[in-house]
């Protein structure tokens, strides 16, 4: 039977505690080889993709709604724990108006040969460190082509909390690895048969338009951290640099939105 939580320091419901954007940011999520997955459809989605549940914490509501889930948790000897809308926020430190949070087990990332094997659209996030564009641009790598997703070794991790919820869970969805050593990796991607652009305003740019209707087979676009854009280094290392034209006075786009519209350009046909 589910537990109804009587005392938040329970060490047992560790893993949910202080799980504000704040608090995550102080310390490192990935603690103990977790991550935390909100809401019924990207629990489901994270089942889906063969991670396996540590425990749950459910609105009391979400006991019904998610009754299968509670019936394999206790099959499984996985703990399930309750509680009223008031002790849930004391215990994570937000309201859980979602109703549902799984501590789920990380897996060992894939080598990056393993992720780009059947792979012909890639995208490569070179230093994104905001969790909600993280998220935003697996959505879009999901829903419009991208065949896998590779991020550098500073890059913020498409595990953290807020980046699984924007991404409604589609991070299990798209093949995904780091790449590292970084722009080092490039070289990788070249061995592999793939063509390198960075998505940047240059002088010697292309439009994006331009690439498309000369695409190459296999394609590996680089997207740059908000604010200060591609590094040099990136730059002067790959194939070919794309501009998204603009008007209206508007020099660029936030990069999760640049990334769904070179991903609607760039889909495979």
């Amino acid at each position: 039977m589910p537990e109804t939580i009587t005392d938040t320091a329970d060490p047992r419901l560790h893993d949910y505690v202080g799980l504000t954007d704040m608090a995550l940011r102080r310390r490192y999520e990935p603690h103990g080889g977790l991550f935390i997955a909100e809401s019924e459809k990207v629990i489901r989605r994270a089942l889906a993709a063969g991670f396996r549940p540590r425990s749950y914490l459910l609105g009391e509501r979400w006991l019904t709604d998610l009754a299968d889930l509670v019936a394999e948790a206790e099959a499984g000897g996985i703990p399930v724990f309750t509680g009223s809308a008031e002790t849930l926020t004391a215990l994570t430190g937000f309201h859980l108006h979602r109703g549902a949070l799984a501590s789920m087990q990380r897996q060992p990332l894939p080598p990056v040969a393993a992720v780009l094997e059947r792979a012909r659209r890639v995208f490569v996030l070179e230093d994104i460190v905001d969790h909600t564009n993280v998220g935003a641009i697996f959505r879009s790598a999901a829903a419009l082509g991208i065949d896998a997703v590779l991020v550098t070794p500073r890059c913020a991790d498409p595990l953290y909390r807020r980046s699984i919820r924007v991404s409604m869970g589609t991070v299990f969805q798209v093949p995904w690895t780091r790449i590292d050593p970084w722009p080092d990796g490039l070289d990788m991607l070249r061995d592999a048969g793939f063509r390198t652009a960075a998505l940047a305003l240059t002088d010697d740019s292309i439009s994006l338009a331009d690439l498309s209707a000369q695409a190459p087979e296999r394609l590996a676009l680089v997207l740059g951290t908000e604010g200060d854009g591609l590094s040099r280094r990136t730059l002067s290392r790959v194939d070919l640099t794309v501009r998204i034209p603009m008007a209206g006075g508007v020099d660029s786009l936030n990069v999760a939105a640049a990334a769904a519209v070179a991903a609607w350009e760039l889909r495979s046909r």
